[in-house]
């Protein structure tokens, strides 16, 4: 009768230390049920579930791992397994699996000891965990690092809308962000990245750019935050704000763009996307003509914006053609996956205001970007704490394989 051995071994890294375990196991006609392995900082943990066919075998082959180990400089230990608790562990394969993602500029002992009792708490067991950032030097500064931890959790809990809550109330209380997702076939293949542009591809509101140059700044910029809450019909804002600006001369649209500022990661963001063949665009509340210069500037494939109406040099105060409001991103969404031959499952739109959250809540992966409390609680996923290069790790894209990409 079969006998099941888990062996553990640890200690410093090199090469040939799987190849020596596994020929000792092989010489027994074990045959490996599972197997892991990780390496923190030159330090091996490796594991393997084997069945040795031959009980009388097992004590020899104890003997010969832990001599061949022991010239390697490494530690092994053994533990039976009992044939119920391997069925069990069989059995456990068909629960739910999902990927919980905390990042933050430094990962803090603290941040995985609340995340991990929340996830213990809702009843998930953790199988593996990853970092997906790189090695931070110990004089890296904090503002601009990235820092990325993933953890690929198992099992079924009764109120996910619960789990969801105090995960978002957690980020909140310690300026980190943490996501909760599926972890399906779509996570690894989505194919169509969707932006906003204005405070998502952009640090700014163009809207309020051209306000200030008009002199109507204070006015406009209070009617775009009420409808960025949600507060207002983004229509009714739009068309109301935009009557202000009557009679702003047309230069006035280049020294806006002069000053505008790409969002931190937005450039290597979308390199990375590019490189890796996604399809990008822009469906934004804002206007083409300052659009179609983000388009080129970044290389994005689709822009769908407001076309400001100019006369003889001057802004009318009017637009032309509908005006590109949630519902019309969301439309916009739907028809791009449709022209890419994809699910809209396969589909990520990022976004800040409530005119996204249409466009967020059809995607396949919903992200509100550094946005307003309504949209970061409505929304699908949410980050506020780092540049828009941390959307690669929600996507299990770690900096190492960002790296291998050139110009990113």
């Amino acid at each position: 009768m079969t006998e099941i051995l888990l062996v553990n071994v640890s200690g410093p890294d090199r090469p040939g230390i799987t190849s020596a375990v596994s020929e000792v196991l092989a010489a027994h006609g074990a045959t490996v049920f599972d197997i892991g392995q990780a390496v923190i900082h030159d330090t091996l943990n490796l594991g393997l579930l084997a069945g040795v066919p031959r009980p009388q075998e097992v004590g020899p082959a104890m003997e010969q791992l832990r001599t061949a180990l022991g010239e390697l400089g490494l530690s092994v230990r053994f533990a039976p397994i009992a044939i119920d608790a391997y069925e069990h562990w069989v059995g456990q394969q068909g629960k739910p699996r999902h990927i919980v993602t905390l990042l933050a500029r430094a990962i803090r002992a603290e941040y995985i000891a609340r995340v991990t009792r929340i996830i213990a708490d809702h009843g998930l067991n953790i199988d593996r965990i990853a970092r997906l950032s790189g090695r931070m030097p110990l004089a890296a500064s904090g503002s601009r690092t990235n820092a990325c931890v993933e953890f690929s959790v198992r099992g079924e809990t009764p109120d996910l809308a619960s789990l969801r809550t105090s995960l978002l109330e957690l980020a909140t209380d310690l300026d980190i962000d943490v996501a909760y997702q599926e972890d399906s076939i779509f996570r690894r293949h989505r194919r169509l990245v969707a932006f906003d542009m204005d405070s998502t591809l952009i640090e700014n509101e163009v809207i309020d750019e051209l306000a200030r140059r008009a002199g109507v700044g204070d006015r406009v910029a209070a009617i775009t935050e009420r409808a960025m809450r949600g507060e207002l019909d983004f229509q009714a804002s739009f068309r109301e704000r935009l009557a202000l600006l009557k009679g702003l001369p047309e230069a006035v649209l280049d020294e806006v763009y002069a000053g505008l500022t790409l969002t931190e990661g937005a450039e290597r963001l979308i390199a990375t996307l590019k490189n890796l063949g996604y399809k990008t665009a822009i469906l934004s509340g804002g206007f083409t003509c300052i659009g179609r210069r983000i388009q080129e500037r970044l290389g994005i494939d689709y822009l769908y914006a407001n076309e400001l109406e100019i006369v003889a040099g001057v802004v009318t105060g009017m637009v032309r053609g509908p005006i590109v409001d949630a519902a019309r991103k969301a439309e916009l969404l739907r028809e791009l996956a449709a022209r890419e031959n994809i699910s809209l499952e396969q589909t990520i739109a990022v976004g800040d205001g409530a005119n996204d959250l249409l466009m967020l809540g059809v995607a396949g992966l919903g992200i509100a970007f550094r946005a307003k409390p309504l949209v970061r609680a409505s929304a699908k996923q949410s980050i506020s704490q780092l540049g828009l290069d941390g959307i690669l790790y929600l996507m299990g894209i770690s900096d190492r394989d960002a790296r291998i990409i050139p110009d990113c």
